[in-house]
């Protein structure tokens, strides 16, 4: 008897269960899931283990499979490679210096290993800077991943049932967002159209809606499309502000420290320290005033960024009939 074979969760391993029983997906339909930490960190892991092993081999095995979801997907792993070689190239033959130049090459290769971590941490977390108070204030969480339920085509003749998952963003395709996800079940006690129930009141559209969904979803487009542009242009100003608090002198302390207590200790102080001679600036002239106006620029960005969305998040974003239509005169349907 030739068992059924699943792919458990997203092309991870295929294999025939002795003992009848089916591995189940986590999901067994198109899923919108909570947009939180535990969430983005699950499916963080399972997207970069699958880059790192399944979808290579999918890919170069030729499987009618392989999709341009899965090679966005690897393209973490050159990102990942490359900051490790960034961290390599100045760190690597700080053994052939003399004793007084390898010390020097050794601090400013460990600043630049940092300034590459603090360029990935920043770049991501600044993201929230404006996509949270979006949601805030107008209720249209622009992040919100969802599992996508994939029935795969067979790879043999004796293959049966593939299924895999992907995870995307709802609101990712701008022209086709994943509308129905957002509606609610009877079985959940809400009504229908509770989500955009609940936009149209953040927005000022009003209460008791009728067709609150038809109302809200081209100003969802909207804010959709701004946030998406806002936060990619002040995401990079935060990276490079990363990048140069990672390149203060203080940091030369902390990397100096042994022992995981005192480190953790020391890197609370060079942190700061580094984050006050950074705003601080050295020298005169416009290198003093450098990491003010790169911060502000940042923060500015930020704010315009917030700004712009809910300006425009308030106008209609459509005609209404009766923009359109001369009451006074009179008109023939044919």
């Amino acid at each position: 008897m030739i068992l059924p074979i699943t792919n458990y969760r997203s092309n991870t391993s295929f294999s025939s269960n002795p003992t009848g029983e089916e591995k189940k997906l986590p999901y067994s339909k198109d899923t919108l899931l909570k947009n939180n930490m535990a969430t983005r960190a699950r499916i963080n892991m399972d997207k970069f283990t699958n880059a790192l092993t399944v979808y290579p081999v999918k890919g170069l095995s030729g499987s009618k499979n392989a999709n341009f979801y899965e090679f966005l997907t690897m393209g973490t792993i050159p990102y990942v490679v490359g900051s490790a070689m960034l961290m390599g190239v100045f760190n690597g033959a700080n053994k052939m210096f003399p004793h007084f130049d390898k010390k020097n090459a050794s601090a400013l290769g460990k600043k630049a290993a940092l300034g590459v971590l603090f360029f990935g941490i920043m770049k991501e977390v600044s993201k929230s800077f404006i996509t949270k108070p979006v949601k805030w204030l107008t209720g249209v969480d622009t992040t919100v991943p969802y599992a996508k339920f994939i029935y795969e085509l067979p790879e043999n003749i004796n293959d049966t049932d593939i299924t895999s998952i992907e995870y995307h963003q709802a609101m990712e395709s701008v022209e086709f967002p994943r509308w129905d996800l957002f509606y609610e079940n009877a079985e959940n006690g809400k009504q229908r159209n509770h989500y955009y129930d609940n936009v149209a009141k953040k927005l000022g559209l009003g209460e008791n809606l009728k067709d609150s969904d038809q109302e809200v979803k081209p100003r969802i487009k909207e804010i959709v499309t701004k946030t998406m542009t806002a936060k990619n242009i002040s995401s990079y100003l935060w990276a490079a502000t990363g990048v140069c608090l990672a390149a203060q002198t203080p940091w030369d302390k902390f990397f100096e420290t042994k022992g995981f207590k005192e480190s953790a200790k020391q890197f609370r102080k060079s942190f700061g320290d580094s984050a006050k001679a950074f705003f601080l600036g050295e020298g005169s002239g416009l290198s003093k005033h450098a990491g003010k106006l790169l911060l502000g620029a940042a923060v500015l960005s930020t704010v315009l960024g917030i700004t712009n969305v809910m300006s425009s998040s308030k106008k209609p974003s459509k005609l209404d009939s009766a923009d359109l239509i001369d009451k006074t005169r009179k008109y023939v349907v044919n």
